[in-house]
């Protein structure tokens, strides 16, 4: 279950990592955003928070962009 901001007068944090569901078919990749991570407060851990659950591929955890990318397939490649 997803906590939700009780203080009104603070914004809710940008995530420290997006969550991408990348799947091959052949020599292409196809990334789609799949949730966010959030750092703890302590810096022992990650809250992962996904919109949904894929059940195949892989998950890749990347820092956001500072700027925001052309196109989603595109997002979070290096």
């Amino acid at each position: 279950m997803a906590r939700e901001n009780t203080n009104q007068t603070l914004p809710l944090n940008a995530p420290d990592y997006l969550a991408w569901h990348v799947t091959q078919k052949g020599e292409k990749s196809f990334w789609n955003k799949v949730g966010a991570a959030w750092k703890h407060k302590d810096e022992r851990g990650y809250t992962l928070q996904l919109e949904t659950c894929p059940i195949n591929g892989r998950i890749v955890l990347r820092m956001p962009l500072e700027e925001p990318a052309e196109t989603a397939n595109e997002a979070g490649r290096s």
